[in-house]
């Protein structure tokens, strides 16, 4: 077995990640939400992968939405052991403490499976939920978001790993010199803390981002244990990857300590025609109304209804309240492919700009071994088309073909998130 091995993710959203997947005759109907997720989180355990995913919103945006993140991974892990637990919780609408403490929790809960995925909101729906009548600008969304995440990594520093005495004899229940209060107060935050939550097998939740702007990657690189990313092809995927792995070198850190997993939307089939059918399946159900609010919110939070679908896309302004990379990403795309609006939505109404593999198993783990081999990524997050059976046909068809080239695993390695991504405990 190959001494670096691959990381996967099962990113888990709603029916599937394809814009149509609520139509498929095989999705789940989402009656019994949480029976799905269980079934489908044992799924990728059994498969080893390194964690399950959420993504959030704090408001509707699409179909009729789905459970909050820290609810329903605290769930999970009753009913699993290995696989990791990352959910998203959002700087721009929530308060340190509370995500310090709940994620800290789940940590504890799961006996060191949890991780956060920092975000910036880039939906602009979410300002008036939380009495903004404007979204927060980009600029000012990052500079809360680097306190931010100061702020919480303080409160999990609170106890000293060996803090927790619990001497009955003695009376003495932790050590009063290895809590530390942190007294924080900075432009948007005053914290005083301790944390009430102590520390997990493995030190603190693992750290996961998905910015690409400059902003987001200078970020991630003092901050990220882990980032997910979107990349449609493997010139764009090694730019990205060389690029942020030399931040993360400036910032003083072993490029290893950062994980690099490019999102991949992958169709499976026995022979390539039994996936193309899978495919064009899921494309001829998309409703155009679906179609065009995807691509208006993915492309900066812009109202595209005015223009013709068969006219090309029209000219934008830089986005300040939606993500400024996936603007210029398919930006880029339409305009090198002259796509019209109706032809770029149904480019991106399964990967939204992700890498898309449409085969064999033996093709997308050719193309998975390409990226992983050639500085594009340490791993994929994988985005099953439509739910279970998009993650079951990986799971059960290009996973044994990745694990008998040797390039991941048949058994996890420990019983941390850390321990199976290879990265170090945070002392304290």
């Amino acid at each position: 077995m190959a001494t670096r091995q691959l990381k996967l993710g099962a990113f888990l959203l709603h029916n599937g990640h394809h814009v149509a997947a609520w139509r498929h005759p095989q999705a789940d109907s989402g009656r019994d939400p949480f029976a799905l997720y269980k079934k489908l989180a044992q799924t990728a355990e059994r498969a080893c992968f390194d964690t399950v995913f959420f993504a959030d919103s704090v408001a509707l945006t699409s179909g009729v939405g789905g459970l909050e993140p820290l609810t329903l991974l605290s769930a999970l892990a009753a009913v699993t052991e290995h696989i990791g637990l990352i959910g998203t919780a959002t700087t721009t609408y929530n308060e340190p403490y509370h995500v310090a403490r709940k994620f800290a929790s789940l940590d504890r809960i799961s006996g060191g499976r949890a991780g956060w995925n920092l975000v910036t909101s880039d939906n602009a729906s979410e300002a008036a939920n939380f009495g903004r009548s404007d979204h927060v600008a980009h600029g000012e969304r990052y500079a809360r978001a680097r306190e931010f995440h100061q702020v919480v990594q303080g409160l999990w520093n609170s106890w000293e790993d060996d803090a927790i005495l619990n001497d009955k004899e003695k009376g003495i229940q932790f050590d009063v010199d290895k809590l530390h209060a942190l007294n924080h107060k900075g432009d948007h935050f005053s914290v005083a803390g301790p944390l009430n939550v102590s520390r997990s097998p493995q030190g603190q939740p693992v750290v996961v981002q998905a910015g690409g702007s400059e902003a987001g990657k200078n970020l991630a690189a003092q901050t990220a244990d882990v980032v997910f990313t979107a990349h449609p092809n493997l010139a764009s995927a090694q730019t990205f990857y060389r690029d942020l792995k030399s931040w993360v070198v400036h910032a003083g850190r072993p490029a290893d300590s950062l994980k690099i997993m490019p999102g991949l939307f992958p169709v499976v089939g026995r022979t390539q025609e039994e996936a193309q059918e899978k495919f064009q399946l899921l494309q001829d159900l998309v409703v155009p109304k679906d179609g065009l609010a995807l691509l208006g919110r993915m492309i900066g939070n812009f109202d595209l209804s005015a223009y013709p679908l068969d006219e090309p896309l029209p000219e934008l302004p830089l986005t300040d309240n939606g993500q400024q990379s996936r603007q210029k990403l398919l930006t880029q795309l339409a305009q090198g492919e002259n796509l019209s609006i109706r032809e770029l939505y149904l480019r991106i109404a399964g990967g939204r700009g992700h890498f898309t593999l449409i085969g064999t198993p033996e093709l997308i783990a050719d193309q998975i071994q390409l990226w992983f081999e050639n500085e594009a990524a340490d791993g994929f997050n994988v985005m099953p088309p439509y739910l279970p059976g998009g993650l079951e046909d990986f799971a059960e068809l290009v996973v044994p073909e990745l694990q008998k080239r040797g390039l991941f695993r048949r058994s996890y390695e420990g019983r941390t998130l850390r321990d199976n991504l290879g990265l170090a405990l945070p002392k304290k």
